[in-house]
Formats: structure tokens, C-alpha cells, sequence
């Protein structure tokens, strides 16, 4: 496979990923039940044939397909939420193309923040937000260490400083039962295999 197709199939991979949301957004139907299942089928594909392409080509940095296609790579495994082996063993190999200025520091703090607060410990950069018990704006999930730090190790990753409460996005309605929403999330947790 040439670097030409590896970009190509990368930015295709994640075009499906972007446009499979936008449509069940739009309908409503993304926000209604937990994890949708047409939206977790394109996540598990996607995370399947990246894991196949990190195996015979390395990362997809930066100097192998080029900036859009390496945050293309970065998303699959940042939305591969329902793959906890995967994103873990993606972690390792993010950091370590980090340290070779192959990808953003950045991306490596926002997968790491996802699978700390998946796993239920605090995350290290807020980076991961979810409705507040108002269900009115977002704070970041859990808990966030060393929270008088949290600034520095932002700035230290290439992140502006932690908005503690933010609007939600335009498209993603308040739950209309939090409590039920916690409950399902709480339990697709265990079924997933992340606590």
C-alpha cells in the first residue's frame, strides 16, 4: 500500500465515521439510548482496520499521510470507546510517535484523559466533559487530578486552559432522564469490559 492510499483510505475511514454521526444527530436518535449501534459498528470497523494498518505500516504520523489523514488516525482510536484493549495498546503507540514529534501531544493527553475516566480514575488534562447534574452545561467528567496543576500540564501539551463549565455542542440535546443516563452508562462500562 502506498503512502497515497494509506492517507486516502485513512481520511475515507473517518468521512464515514463523521457522516454516519452528523445523520444520527440530526434524526436524534444518536443522543437517545446509550451508545447507538449503527455509531459503535463504525467505530469497531474503523478501530479493526487501523489496528491492521498500525501492524503493517507503524503510526500514521505526520510525515508518513500528512496532517489530515494523522488526525484522522488519532479520531478512530479516540472514538473506539467500545475497544478498551485497543485503545490502551493505541496509547503507548501515540506517546511514543509524540516523543518523535510524529503526532500533536495533544491527541495523546485526550486519549489518555477518555481512558482514565472510562476506567473511573481522574483524568490528568479535563479534557472529557459530560452534562453537570443540571443537565445545563458541561463540566469535566469525574474527577481531575492535582486540579491546581491542570493548567500547566495543558499548556505543557499545546491545550489552552480548562474551561471548568462550557456549553454543550449545538447538536446534543440535554438527556431527558440524567439519573437513567448515568445508569446505562454505568453499566455499558461493565458489559465493555472497562470496569
Amino acid at each position: 500500500m502506498s503512502h497515497a492510499d494509506l492517507t486516502n483510505e485513512l481520511i475515507a475511514l473517518i468521512a464515514q465515521d463523521d457522516e454516519t454521526r452528523e445523520r444520527l444527530a440530526a434524526d436524534g436518535s444518536l443522543f437517545e439510548h446509550g451508545y447507538h449501534p449503527e455509531m459503535e459498528a463504525v467505530h469497531r470497523a474503523n478501530a479493526m482496520r487501523l489496528r491492521e494498518l498500525v501492524a503493517a505500516h507503524g503510526w500514521p504520523g505526520w510525515s508518513l499521510v500528512g496532517d489530515e489523514a494523522a488526525s484522522a488516525a488519532w479520531r478512530i482510536v479516540q472514538h473506539a470507546i467500545g475497544e478498551p484493549a485497543f485503545q490502551r495498546e493505541m496509547l503507548g503507540v501515540l506517546a511514543a510517535a509524540a516523543e518523535t514529534g510524529e503526532v500533536d501531544p495533544a491527541e495523546v493527553a485526550m486519549l489518555d484523559d477518555r481512558i482514565r475516566v472510562f476506567e473511573g480514575r481522574p483524568q490528568r488534562y479535563g479534557t472529557q466533559y459530560d452534562w453537570n447534574d443540571a443537565a445545563d452545561a458541561m463540566v469535566p467528567m469525574g474527577e481531575v487530578e492535582e486540579p491546581d496543576d491542570v493548567d500547566a500540564r495543558r499548556a505543557a501539551v499545546g491545550l489552552p486552559p480548562i474551561e471548568w463549565r462550557k456549553p454543550p455542542p449545538p447538536d446534543e440535546p440535554a438527556p431527558s432522564d440524567l439519573d437513567e443516563r448515568r445508569r446505562d452508562y454505568e453499566a455499558w462500562l461493565r458489559r465493555t469490559g472497562w470496569r
